[in-house]
């Protein structure tokens, strides 16, 4: 148990507000950034897209998106940038998710953003199934299309984050056919990583979690020992939730041995923070590049 399962023990209105994200952009801030996301994916999708819909997990039907700089037949694999969007397991897609491609491509990066089963149709167990078959897809397959399988990179925001762990919780490879160091850098932004206090939040009405799958899908209590290099950054607008998540993640991870970086990004909500991954100039690009390539 972690100290942040304690967290069900707060006073309930606290709680929530601690985990309510959209609370801090409010209704139309909200929309403003939702639509900036889909917009700047949209650009990418027209100056960078490669492939489209391009299933990845038979049992849900899943689909990913490849983007990057032209690929030549006869030239070499591109390294892997796989980004999980957020949403709290319920909502948007990776319509939404490929503001950074731009600024990866032009560092011959390619990007990859995954759609996956969304809550309430889907619990947390399918949901991580399907990210771990995307990363396996990407193993087995990701040659097919310009892509290399010994160089992949994560990237996730807010329950994207938290599924980005999962990956790198240990026990689960054998059963994907993919190897233990299969990931070779991640950086998480606002990640989730203790499911406990989310049992008493607004979120329990959609994951309906249970003590099973709190116990089973928490990254928090799966730290690998150690783990590949990784990048935890959260926005200074985050609610205090998310940072405590962050921090505390942080502090397991390097403690079991791994290369652990934390940023807090000043002037950023929980939300626009990740639009600095489509400005190359911005501190967070350079880190994700500099991460990316320095862990290959």
């Amino acid at each position: 148990m972690t100290l942040l399962a304690d967290e069900v023990f707060m006073d309930p209105a606290r709680l929530n507000e601690d985990y309510d994200a959209r609370a801090t952009v409010g209704v139309d801030g909200f929309a403003k950034e939702m639509a900036r996301y889909r917009s700047q994916s949209e650009k990418m999708k027209q100056a960078y897209g490669l492939h489209f819909d391009i299933t990845y997990c038979q049992k849900s039907g899943q689909a990913l998106d490849i983007y990057g700089p032209t690929v030549n037949g006869n030239g070499p694999l591109l390294p892997v940038f796989l980004f999980i969007h957020g949403g709290y397991w319920r909502a948007l897609s990776k319509e939404d998710s490929a503001m950074m491609a731009g600024t990866l491509a032009a560092n011959g990066i390619a990007t990859v953003v995954i759609d996956y089963p969304l809550a309430p149709a889907a619990g947390i167990g399918d949901i991580v199934h399907a990210v771990r078959s995307a990363v396996a897809f990407i193993w087995r397959r990701g040659h097919e299309f310009g892509l290399d399988p010994q160089r992949i990179s994560l990237g996730g925001s807010s329950a994207g984050g938290h599924l980005l762990a999962t990956l790198l919780a240990p026990g689960w490879h054998a059963a994907f056919g993919v190897p233990t160091d299969v990931v070779k850098f991640a950086f998480p932004i606002s990640g989730l990583f203790e499911l406990a206090p989310l049992m008493k939040t607004p979120v329990q009405a959609w994951l309906a979690l249970s003590d099973t799958s709190v116990a089973d899908y928490s990254p928090m209590r799966h730290i690998p020992a150690p783990g590949c290099p990784i990048t935890v950054a959260w926005a200074e607008g985050d609610p205090p939730g998310f940072k405590r998540q962050s921090e505390a993640f942080a502090a397991l991870y390097k403690a079991a041995g791994a290369e652990t970086d934390l940023l807090e990004v000043p002037h950023c909500n929980h939300f626009d923070v990740l639009m600095e991954w489509a400005d190359p100039t911005s501190l967070l690009s350079r880190m994700l590049i500099s991460g990316i390539f320095r862990n290959l």
